[in-house]
C-alpha cells in the first residue's frame, strides 16, 4: 500500500514575529496581553487596536478583514522597507522637508527595526489587498508610534510624526513595496545567496586539485571513452558555478534599479514634484545597504525616475532618468 504524502508542509519564515514550524505569529501577537484597547482612527473612522501594541488603524483593519492562511509577510521584507523608510527621510531630510527632530526620530527608529527590534509588530499575512498597502501602513504606523514613545506623547496621537504626513510623505505603495522587495532581494542574494554559492565553487575546486592526478575512464553514453582524471572532471562544475556566480552579479543591476519615484499618479500631489534636482531616495550607508554597492564600485548610485508637468508642453508629463550617489548615515 502506498502511503499518503503529507502535503501539509509550510516554509519557513524567519524572523522573531512567527513560529518557525507553523509561520503563525506568535501566541497573543495579535491580541493585547493586558486586554486594554486604544482608539485609533483612519479616513473610515474608529477602530480598537490593543494598547500595548504598535501598529494603528489601517493594520488592524488588515488583520480583521484579511487575516487569510498562515504565511505572514516574508521577514526580509520588514528589513527592507525600514532600510527604505529610512532612506526617503534622509533625502527628505536634506529637501528641508523634514524637520531635525522628526527626522531623527524616524531613523532611530528605523534603525531599531533594522537591529532587529520590533519584528512582533508586523503581524499581517500575505494575503492582503493588492500593491501591499497594508503592510507600507503597517511600516509607517509602527514608526510612528514608536516615535511617540520616544517622544513621551501617547501612542496613537501621531504627533509628533505622523505616519502619513512624516513617515510615508507622498509615497505610492506601488512604488515603494517594488522598491523594497528589489531591497530584499539584493541584501540576501549579496549576503546569502553568493557567499553560500561561492563557498560550494571552492569546496569543489579544492576537490578537483585534490584529484587531479586520479585517473578514471570517460564515458560517452554506454561506452567507455578517453581517459581523464576526476580533477578534469570537477574542474567543470567548478567552471558552471562560476559561470552562474556572473550571471548572479549581472542580474544585480536590474535589481538595483529601484521603482521609487516612477508613477506620475502619485507625484501629482507631491510638494516636491517640480524640484527634478532633488533625489526621492537616499540609501544610508548602514550594514544592511552596504550590500547594495556595486563590487566595482565604492558607492552605491540610486536611480530615480522623476516625473513633472511642463507649462510649456501644455502641461504634458515628462520624465528624466537621474542617478543620487549614497549618502553616510
Amino acid at each position: 500500500m502506498i502511503a499518503r504524502k503529507n502535503l501539509n508542509t509550510r516554509p519557513r519564515q524567519t524572523g522573531s514575529a512567527t513560529n518557525a514550524k507553523t509561520s503563525r505569529p506568535k501566541a497573543g501577537t495579535t491580541k493585547s496581553t493586558n486586554g486594554q484597547f486604544r482608539t485609533e482612527t483612519d479616513s473610515l473612522g474608529e477602530v480598537q487596536v490593543p494598547a500595548d501594541r504598535l501598529w494603528g488603524a489601517q493594520t488592524q483593519r488588515s488583520l480583521e478583514h484579511f487575516g487569510i492562511g498562515l504565511h505572514l509577510i516574508p521577514r526580509e521584507m520588514i528589513a527592507a522597507y525600514a532600510t527604505l523608510k529610512k532612506g526617503a527621510a534622509i533625502a527628505n531630510h536634506a529637501g528641508k522637508r523634514l524637520d531635525d527632530a522628526r527626522f531623527r526620530l524616524i531613523v532611530q527608529t528605523c534603525d531599531e527595526i533594522l537591529a532587529g527590534q520590533h519584528y512582533d509588530m508586523f503581524p499581517l499575512h500575505i494575503w492582503m489587498t493588492g500593491s501591499g498597502t497594508q503592510f507600507n501602513m503597517n511600516m509607517n504606523e509602527v514608526i510612528s508610534n514608536r516615535c511617540c514613545q520616544l517622544a513621551g506623547t501617547p501612542l496613537g496621537s501621531k504627533t509628533p510624526v505622523h505616519p502619513n504626513d512624516h513617515v510615508n510623505m507622498s509615497q505610492s505603495s506601488n512604488d515603494s513595496f517594488p522598491s523594497a522587495m528589489n531591497i530584499a532581494a539584493a541584501v540576501n542574494v549579496k549576503e546569502q545567496l553568493i557567499p553560500a554559492v561561492t563557498a560550494l565553487r571552492d569546496a569543489i575546486a579544492a576537490k578537483a586539485e585534490e584529484w587531479k592526478d586520479v585517473v578514471k575512464i570517460g564515458r560517452t553514453h554506454m561506452q567507455d571513452a578517453t581517459p581523464l582524471t576526476y580533477g578534469q572532471e570537477w574542474s567543470g562544475y567548478v567552471g558552471v558555478l562560476t559561470d552562474n556566480l556572473d550571471r548572479i552579479e549581472y542580474a544585480l543591476k536590474g535589481v538595483y534599479r529601484l521603482a521609487l519615484g516612477a508613477q506620475p499618479l502619485a507625484l501629482a500631489s507631491m510638494p516636491h514634484r517640480d524640484s527634478g534636482k532633488r533625489p526621492l531616495l537616499k540609501l544610508p550607508s548602514s550594514q544592511t545597504c552596504r550590500s547594495l554597492v556595486h563590487p566595482t564600485s565604492s558607492r552605491c548610485r540610486v536611480r530615480t525616475m522623476i516625473w513633472w508637468r511642463s507649462p510649456a508642453r501644455s502641461g504634458r508629463w515628462q520624465c528624466r532618468s537621474t542617478r543620487s550617489p549614497m549618502t553616510s548615515d
